[in-house]
């Protein structure tokens, strides 16, 4: 039976620390964030400086589960707003409460236009070996309608920087199905990308959230935004390109040269246990998924509340449905899909069964495909379930929502 089986969730070794601060809130973020204007930075700012003790707080309140962290990612927000006082002050507090292996990858998001040689000097002496620089366009206009305050230029300085202090894993995110943005602009952004020669990219298609300016400026399908064909195409045009110039499509919107996917971001894929810390953070360890409080205010009061109770803050346990759909919904976005061999054994079999029923018809469609070492498909455990590349990620909405559907 289903509720009987108990799911081994393992041992937490990466953590999400989230900076919330950035000089303005762009058009299309509806993270938790904190607008500090154009002067302040970490080292300037009482706010930061605030929030940075709250949160250095928060790391030592909490109870190490056993093993030393194989993966940091800060994100924001715009982490390179920190000094590198701060950063190096937040880093030696995890390595302290919690370990920190020898090969961890320590990631941090940065903007263009938002440090210098000296930052990112420091920061590197300080451990970051992996940079995620949101560029987003390559288009001055298409970066001022999405209320960015860096500009083409300052994306090539930014990338010299990052080369010039010595890493060479780096990687650009940007953005498909911008107001106004044609397939030749987005081959344009494509091509300039690569030719910055980062060892990872992640494309993410634009979603309108609500409570953002975009929500109110802008409705699906309607002008200024791209329809849904040209944002297809985009989809394919991207995966066309990037997988023609060496990059593995590895995740529905990630591509990496060998060697280089970002490990960190694969925890959440895998389904695998984390630490999250910060305003917003979510955290998932011992079978529960907890989100922490999105205002400041809120935050700190939760931070002290939390070192009162000695660590110990109340959070729903995870159920089994909801751990399976994860397992799912996490999993299917990796190019190489879900084992069936761990479904049954985490899930059971009648369970997996009424999943690969349900999957069977977008098989037909080319969307879904059962991948197997055997030509015969004998052996579930030769098995894996994955969705095709481009055709079966663009519609994973679809599939997903079907999913959800059923196992609800």
């Amino acid at each position: 039976m289903l509720q009987t089986v108990l799911l081994a969730t393992g041992v937490p070794d990466a953590a999400y620390v989230h900076i919330p601060f950035c000089r303005r809130r762009c058009y299309y973020c509806d993270f938790p964030v904190s607008v500090i204007g154009d002067r302040l930075r970490g080292e300037t700012s009482g706010a930061m400086a605030q929030y940075v003790d709250g949160l250095c707080q928060e790391i030592q309140a909490t109870c190490p589960l056993g093993t030393p962290l194989q993966t940091i990612f800060l994100g924001g927000g715009t982490p390179s707003l920190l000094s590198v006082d701060q950063l190096e002050r937040i880093l030696v507090t995890l390595q302290q409460r919690f370990g920190l292996s020898a090969t961890a990858e320590l990631s941090i998001e940065m903007d263009p236009g938002t440090f210098d040689f000296d930052l990112i000097q420091g920061y590197v002496r300080a451990g970051i070996n992996r940079v995620s620089l949101g560029v987003q366009a390559f288009q001055a206009e298409l970066l001022a309608l999405c209320g960015r305050t860096h500009t083409p230029a300052e994306i090539e300085t930014a990338v010299a920087l990052i080369q010039k202090a010595g890493l060479t894993n780096y990687s650009l995110d940007l953005i498909s199905g911008l107001p106004q943005l044609t397939l030749a602009q987005w081959q344009e952004s494509l091509e300039r990308a690569i030719a910055l020669y980062p060892t990872h990219l992640s494309i993410y298609d634009l979603t309108i959230e609500p409570a953002t300016a975009f929500s109110r400026w802008y409705r699906a399908g309607e002008f200024p935004l791209p329809s849904d064909e040209n944002t297809a195409e985009m989809y394919r045009l991207a995966q066309a390109t990037l997988t023609g110039a060496g990059y593995d499509h590895y995740e529905i919107s990630n591509y990496a040269q060998s060697g280089y996917q970002c490990r960190h971001n694969r925890v959440y894929w895998e389904n695998r246990p984390y630490y999250g810390f910060g305003m917003g953070a979510a955290s998932y360890t011992q079978g529960q998924r907890f989100t922490r409080p999105r205002k400041r205010q809120d935050y700190f009061e939760w931070v002290q509340a939390l070192m009162a109770n000695k660590g110990a803050i109340a959070c729903p346990v995870t159920a089994i449905e909801e751990q399976l759909l994860d397992t799912l919904m996490l999993g299917l976005r990796l190019t190489e899909g879900v084992s069936v061999t761990k479904l049954v054994q985490q899930f059971g079999e009648t369970k997996v069964q009424q999943i690969l029923q349900c999957l069977d018809p977008y098989q037909s469609k080319g969307w879904v495909e059962w991948i197997s070492k055997t030509p015969t498909h004998s052996s579930q455990d030769e098995l894996k379930i994955q969705l095709t590349d481009p055709e079966g990620f663009l519609f994973s909405n679809v599939v997903l929502a079907q999913l959800f559907e059923e196992l609800s």
